[in-house]
């Protein structure tokens, strides 16, 4: 059976020529959550952003011990600029590994192919799914899990995932976050891109992702797409039926009506229905499957607009309602059976 990727740590972040935290969102987000997997970043000038960690060249970081060099952006269209293949080059004949969540796939560059192959380094495409992925069984396994779902791509499926994994563990439960898209993966160091698995394994890839486990051990699975998108409603299909959740918690952005982008004919429905459609296909999996909360992105409000709408909604729903950003993720794991 396949398994997921799986990063080597500590890292050497790549900041290239990022002139703001945004620019460089991907290692942004891997030096919030996981700062203690970070070793060093290398930036190309002066006026690149500082993400806090000591700057290093290649040689500097491999010495410390760097095992991967994370490219954390993405360069204007989809060539690697030659710079970038100068430096990725080597890292590979240093004896790094590195990983990527590019587009266009560092392993199909004849000069890094060959030099990974010199090095015996791994260049790690983690949108590239592994070869072996099986098709779903719908078996029940061991284990605990929580998925997360959305009204809509872009809500905070992964930053909540992320906020409850950490508050599960800080109180002393067992929990991994299980990461299903790039950034996911390169924050947590491991996981799966799910959106680029063939739809015929796609509940069979999250079952690989998600595996039995012990009784009392959380997967905390970051949720993709939404059940009521055009384009991306099958990778929330795959999700629910793989993942067999015994929680789920709805992410949605307060305020927003219809489906961003270029899907503004088709509006949200009320979240009654929402919750109501992604309870009914978890529940083919697990019969059991709870909504145990929502999870709001509330920064187009003010505080106390915020607070009153997440009081709403809980009178509404019956259910806890968090903006982990503004008040953590507490509220929801307390009513875990952990």
């Amino acid at each position: 059976m396949s398994e997921a990727i799986e990063l080597r740590k500590p890292y050497l972040l790549f900041l290239g020529s990022a002139d703001s935290a945004i620019n460089a969102k991907t290692a942004a987000g891997v030096a919030h959550w996981r700062p203690e997997h970070c070793r060093a970043q290398l930036r190309l000038d002066d006026k690149t952003v500082d993400l806090g960690f000591p700057d290093m060249s290649v040689g500097e970081a491999a010495a410390a011990g760097c095992a991967t060099f994370l490219i954390g952006l993405a360069p204007v269209g989809a060539v690697l600029p030659d710079s970038w293949l100068a430096l990725c080059v080597a890292a590979l004949e240093a004896g790094m590994d590195i990983a990527s969540g590019l587009h266009v796939r560092l392993g199909a560059i004849p000069a890094l192919a060959e030099a990974a192959r010199k090095s015996g380094g791994r260049i790690l495409d983690v949108r590239e799914p592994p070869p072996g992925l099986p098709c779903g069984t719908g078996d029940r396994r061991s284990g605990k899990r929580l998925l997360t779902v959305g009204t809509d791509c872009c809500v905070g499926k992964m930053f909540s995932a992320l906020a409850i994994d950490a508050e599960i563990r800080k109180r002393g439960v067992k929990s991994t976050f299980r990461a299903t898209g790039q950034t996911g993966i390169l924050i947590q160091g491991s996981g799966l891109a799910i959106d680029a698995v063939v739809s015929d394994f796609l509940s069979g890839a999250v079952e690989v992702l998600a595996p039995a486990n012990d009784p009392d051990h959380w997967d905390v699975i970051e949720g993709q797409g939404s059940l009521y998108h055009p384009a991306y409603a099958a990778v929330s299909l795959g999700l629910l039926h793989g993942a067999q959740a015994d929680a789920l918690v709805l992410c949605h952005e307060l305020g927003r009506t219809a489906i961003d982008g270029n899907y503004q004919d088709f509006p949200i429905p009320p979240l009654e229905e929402v919750i109501a459609l992604n309870l009914q296909v978890a529940r083919r999996t697990n019969r059991n499957a709870a909504l145990l909360g929502l999870s709001v992105n509330s920064s187009n409000l003010g505080a106390a607009a915020a607070t009153a709408a997440m009081a709403e909604l809980e009178d509404t729903l019956g259910v806890p309602v968090i903006d982990p950003v503004r008040t953590g993720a507490a509220k929801l794991v307390d009513e875990l059976n952990t």
